[in-house]
């Protein structure tokens, strides 16, 4: 493990200036250049803002402005967001650079810290446009939000850590990437990102609550919404299974690493 870490560090100029190319290469030509990366997030909230605040206004309390519910969702999109494309991009990871794993010899755990990076300035811009929108709302968050950078790192990790254990079978087992966007839709609506749990019947609350994304989702509503401190014993454990599954995902990862270039 030491000498992988060594590795990564000796190729970190290499993975911050990979980084910076990938973003600039994906807007190069593009008039908008990076307001692209916002603006579709921006849009999908929106979308969904327009078409259910009238629905669900009322049922959430604690929010007194109307527009409640565009607010609570950008809280729980900026979040999803993170975790949904970090793990999409982590799956496909290692089959998409496939052709320069062949062609170049350098510390392959640099791809997931080359994506993890591209993952977290696209979702420190979201950020700032939210921030932008709260305040075009009348809604501006208190002293809790400074909880968001913590936030944003174990939702990286999380994603980073499960999206390395099923890229590195995907290399092996291709169905896994195909699968894994099916059940990202239907984790999407089993978490709190476009409904408060609170409006669901008490006698099911608690089977969405198992969700693991569930509390890190609430964390983000609650500091940037309710202004209320996030929910730390649940992220205590949620941090515990992250450490878990970033172990499982790096012996796979070794052990599969020799093999990846001949599978590909």
């Amino acid at each position: 493990m030491k000498e992988l870490l060594r590795a990564v560090w000796a190729y970190r100029h290499f993975i911050l200036s990979s980084i910076k190319n990938d973003l600039r290469a994906r807007f190069i030509r593009s008039k908008l250049g990076g307001l692209w990366m916002i603006i579709h997030p921006l849009a999908q909230v929106l979308i969904f803002a327009l078409i259910l605040s009238e629905v669900l206004a009322a049922k959430l309390p604690g929010i007194d402005n109307k527009y409640a519910y565009a607010i609570f969702l950008m809280a729980g999109q900026l979040c999803w967001t993170l975790f949904s494309e970090t793990l999409q991009k982590c799956t496909g990871l290692f089959i998409d650079n496939g052709n320069l794993l062949k062609k170049m010899a350098f510390p392959r755990l640099c791809l997931p810290l080359i994506a993890a990076g591209q993952m977290l300035v696209t979702n420190v811009l979201l950020m700032v446009a939210i921030f932008g929108v709260f305040a075009a709302l009348g809604h501006l968050p208190d002293a809790q939000a400074l909880w968001l950078p913590v936030l944003m790192v174990l939702t990286l990790l999380l994603s980073m850590s499960v999206g390395v254990l099923l890229g590195s079978l995907n290399v092996f087992m291709r169905d896994i990437g195909q699968v894994v966007p099916v059940i990202l839709q239907a984790l999407f609506w089993l978490t709190p990102v476009v409904y408060s749990i609170n409006i669901l019947p008490e006698r099911v609350q608690h089977y969405f609550k198992l969700n693991p994304l569930y509390p890190l989702v609430a964390s983000y509503q609650n500091v940037l919404v309710f202004g209320k401190p996030p929910m730390l014993r649940e992220l205590a454990v949620l941090t515990v299974f992250t450490l878990l599954a970033a172990v499982v995902a790096m012996v796979v990862f070794r052990r599969a690493s020799p093999e990846m270039v001949d599978a590909l």
